[in-house]
């Protein structure tokens, strides 16, 4: 019992940070941001992505490629299973006068798949350059507040798809690389 009320305490304060967010959808340059950011994410950028590093990437840099495009492949394996298993609404569906986009996505939400997807491609490049972090981590963050911007996802969503992102591409990392 006490559980419940922990976590429905937790899902109010969930709530109210989505729509302080999502309140500003009709700004034009904020949507235009984050519209373009999200699909950093999605999964056309992200498969093309691993492509074009994997078939273009210098020499040293290959099995880093490979390293992303497998982490890609198998982080979405979880994403899928968990949103069969606990289907959990998008926001907009729930949350009256929630801003979202034309068409928007019909699948369950958690966990955000963008920010899998994002995360789980970039993590094997700052292992191997760690610099890269300065300007990866903060896109990957950007790409779930766009989630979370558009109506789509819950911020525990975009946290969740952040940790499997990193999980899997730690571990094709560690196990392609070193």
């Amino acid at each position: 019992m006490a559980m419940i009320k922990i976590l429905n305490k937790f899902y109010g304060y969930e709530c109210q940070l989505l729509i302080k967010v999502n309140r500003h959808f009709d700004k034009k340059l904020l949507n235009l941001f984050f519209s373009i950011i999200t699909n950093l994410g999605g999964a056309t950028f992200t498969i093309y992505t691993v492509l074009v590093l994997i078939f273009f990437s210098p020499r040293d840099y290959h099995i880093v490629a490979i390293s992303s495009a497998l982490a890609l492949t198998t982080s979405h394996i979880p994403v899928h299973l968990i949103k069969e298993f606990f289907p959990r609404k998008r926001p907009y569906l729930i949350l009256e006068n929630t801003k979202f986009p034309v068409n928007p996505l019909k699948d369950h939400s958690f966990p955000s798949g963008h920010t899998t997807a994002f995360f789980s491609i970039t993590i094997p490049y700052i292992f191997l350059i760690p610099h890269l972090s300065l300007i990866l981590i903060p896109i990957g963050i950007f790409v779930g507040i766009s989630r979370i911007y558009l109506g789509l996802h819950y911020p525990s969503d975009v946290l969740a798809g952040g940790i499997l992102g990193a999980i899997f591409g730690s571990l094709s990392f560690i196990l392609l690389c070193i």
